[in-house]
């Protein structure tokens, strides 16, 4: 195998994402709606579902595609 002339060895570093922010957006967004969507379990479920899917009802509503 042929040594890399690099200096640190030749791993390519890849800018971090935004991954930590959809994370602490999700967990904002289940605390919310476990809030508002308790009682059965249905309801949980539905909070997890929008928890989820919070960015795709956040982009809806600010481009005002509801009537």
């Amino acid at each position: 195998m042929k040594k890399s002339s690099r200096r640190d060895g030749g791993t390519r570093r890849q800018p971090a994402g935004a991954g930590g922010g959809w994370f602490l957006g999700f967990i904002g967004a289940l605390i919310y709606y476990l809030h508002t969507h308790s009682g059965s379990l249905w309801l949980v479920l539905v909070a997890l579902f929008k928890a989820l899917f919070w960015p795709a009802f956040l982009v809806f509503h600010l481009l005002g595609l509801h009537a």
